[in-house]
């Protein structure tokens, strides 16, 4: 079976057959990735991509999220697939931000270490 995210960059179409497909190859991580993208959950930030999960925001940088799922499987999440589906239909909000900066534009230190390991 052909992996459906390589026929969406080639295409840019994300229409019922190619949701079929990709629900198809990549089960619930294909489901939740694709309700990730159709909520608008997607953000692009200057330095890379997050996506607002249920529990938090997570930085997806090419194949890697700092989600607990993909730190303790190590296989790809449904915010990796939802990065890659936005990206090649276009469909996440650009953000002109170092994403660093959009915390702290929230109240967030960024730098903060934590002392209660």
């Amino acid at each position: 079976m052909t992996n459906p995210i390589d026929i969406l960059y080639e295409t840019n179409i994300l229409d019922e057959r190619m949701r079929k497909h990709i629900s198809g190859y990549y089960q619930h991580r294909g489901e939740k990735a694709l309700e990730i993208v159709d909520h608008d959950r997607v953000k692009r930030y200057r330095d890379f991509f997050v996506v607002v999960g249920e529990s938090g925001e997570y930085v997806v940088e090419g194949n890697y999220c700092s989600c607990e799922s993909f730190l303790h499987r190590g296989n790809i999440c449904a915010h990796v697939l939802a990065v890659y589906i936005a990206r090649a239909t276009g469909r996440y909000e650009l953000i002109d931000l170092w994403y660093y900066q959009d915390l702290k534009e929230q109240g967030v230190n960024p730098y903060r270490i934590q002392t209660n390991i």
